[in-house]
């Protein structure tokens, strides 16, 4: 077949494998470079600890493509439960914005595996999995990919879907601005004791943030972020249990473990473009959130619908004028969840200024009580 492709894509994670399905819609010729080789035939070992929450405009947008996972796998978020460090609360759920639901709670494994079993079928997208590239080359004209087998591809325009390490990004000379949050996520699954009902609870603990998220049955999967992951994960497995119940005041009673632990470092990561001549940058690639609004993969799930219509509405995917207007579309949206989210973590992580941890507690108490506002963010969190 020939090299040359209308969109080469870098990464064929959630977000890559989402943008060529939307692609190979339009009838346009796509490659999928994976340097990993795409494996699925693991997915009844269990649950997979690293989950997403999947907002109402995004479950459109992938079923869309002809995916979703069966819903034996997925949690539904009804509510919310959101806990200060001082006795501050706000609670709403999805019927306040007359929705089904605020999210859905997704496995990575289960949500990629999808991805790619429709991929496999599309005519239009060449997958290139278990190879990595060398070289990118890109000009007002074009831009080529070399592969470390030694293939070079031509395309009209090249996207950087490869994460928060964007190789793309770096080959690009893009420059991208790296806040750590000096803590980490950590992720695990337990069965619990008592039933979650739906509800998505959430404890902000003065060091850290404490989330359970329902996954189908009585189950849920957790992200802790916090300073100190190394004692966490160095717990025995009963014990990390005990740990985990008591920090979240034992809502759901007792709790046992499904899947080890593991940990990821926070960051903010805030590239000065997420264009170039001839290529342009979605998902992780493009930015990063704290995990604490559950946003990160709903961001990116929005850039490649946004880059692929703006795409479907001319010949050439990379002209430079439809690049500047996904950027420009996209800007608002991401800015404002990564300043809600920074404002977010660094008001409940200011320990210094006097009267601050009543004040975040009783903003918290105040929201509750207003009906209005809280209708507004239930609407929110679903897309309305």
């Amino acid at each position: 077949m020939s090299n040359s492709f209308d969109v080469v894509i870098v990464g064929g994670g959630l977000v890559g494998a989402a943008l060529a399905l939307a692609l190979d819609k339009q009838g346009r010729r796509v490659a999928l470079v994976e340097g990993q080789a795409a494996r699925f035939d693991d997915l009844e070992q269990g649950w997979d600890a690293r989950v997403y929450a999947i907002s109402p405009a995004n479950r459109r947008f992938i079923e869309s493509l002809g995916v979703w996972p069966e819903m034996a796998r997925i949690g539904t978020i009804a509510a919310m439960d959101v806990r200060g460090d001082q006795g501050g609360r706000i609670a709403f759920a999805a019927a306040d914005a007359g929705a089904e639901a605020l999210a859905w709670i997704v496995e990575n494994r289960w949500l990629l595996a999808a991805l790619w079993r429709q991929l496999q079928s599309a005519s239009s997208v060449e997958l290139l999995e278990g190879v990595r590239p060398t070289l990118l080359e890109h000009s007002p004209k074009s831009a080529s990919l070399q592969l470390e087998d030694g293939r070079v591809l031509q395309t009209s325009l090249l996207v950087g879907a490869d994460g928060a390490n964007s190789w793309v990004r770096q080959q690009s000379g893009i420059a991208a601005g790296v806040k750590p949050y000096g803590q980490s996520g950590v992720v695990a699954n337990f069965a619990t004791e008592k039933p979650h009902d739906g509800i998505a609870r959430q404890w902000f603990l003065g060091d850290g943030i404490l989330a359970w998220l329902p996954l189908p049955e009585n189950r849920i999967s957790i992200v802790w972020s916090t300073p100190q992951p190394e004692p966490l994960l160095a717990l025995p497995g009963e014990r990390f249990a005990e740990v985990v119940a008591e920090a979240g005041d034992h809502a759901l009673g007792q709790l046992n473990l499904l899947t080890p632990a593991a940990a990821f470092p926070l960051r903010l990561l805030t590239p000065q473009h997420v264009i170039a001549e001839r290529v342009a940058l979605v998902g992780d690639a493009a930015h990063t959130v704290h995990p604490l609004a559950g946003q990160g993969v709903n961001l990116g799930f929005q850039d490649a619908a946004r880059l692929a219509a703006i795409i479907a509405g001319g010949k050439d995917p990379g002209e430079w004028l439809a690049l500047r207007r996904y950027e420009r579309g996209r800007k608002e949206a991401v800015r404002t969840m990564q300043l809600t989210c920074d404002t977010l973590f660094g008001l409940f992580h200011a320990k210094e200024l006097p009267g601050i941890a009543w004040l975040r507690n009783t903003g918290l108490n105040l929201t509750n009580r207003l009906p209005l506002i809280k209708r507004q963010l239930a609407r929110h969190a679903v897309g309305f």
